[in-house]
């Protein structure tokens, strides 16, 4: 399939995809066709690729990570060593959530400060970002 076809079916935009082959993210075949400049053709396996680069940055890996770790994997990735990296993410995430449950607890307190006619001190971030994060900090990190 040719590359807007691809985008497509991915989900992704044509420029995202041309950004992912400059990276090396994704490594399209090339046609008869084009010239001097033959058109990339794509299989059903550059989809999968695709959705596995999307599903890591949902993870929160940066694409460097993603062609680093796709490097990894393709030449052999140990058991020991997945359970390494997806052991580190989990912290990662854990640490995210604790940050995003802090602004949530501040949002509702400001959003109940506001609704209150602003009777009382008003809520400062400073006192609801220490308590969640020190609070999620402790349970994902690999010792």
């Amino acid at each position: 399939m040719l590359i807007s076809e691809f985008a497509r079916r991915a989900g992704l935009s044509v420029d995202t995809v041309r950004f992912y082959i400059r990276k090396g993210l994704l490594a399209p075949g090339t046609g008869l066709k084009g010239g001097s400049n033959p058109y990339q053709l794509f299989a059903e396996e550059h989809l999968e690729v695709a959705r596995a680069i999307r599903m890591a940055q949902g993870l929160g890996f940066t694409l460097r990570e993603i062609a680093t770790l796709a490097a990894e994997y393709q030449a052999g990735m140990t058991t020991e060593r997945s359970l390494e990296l997806m052991r580190m993410q989990l912290g990662r995430l854990e640490e995210k959530a604790a940050q995003l449950g802090a602004m949530i607890d501040y949002t509702r307190a400001k959003v109940a400060w506001l609704e209150s006619d602003q009777k009382g001190a008003e809520p400062l971030l400073g006192d609801y970002e220490g308590c969640r994060m020190e609070a999620g900090m402790g349970s994902g990190q690999v010792d």
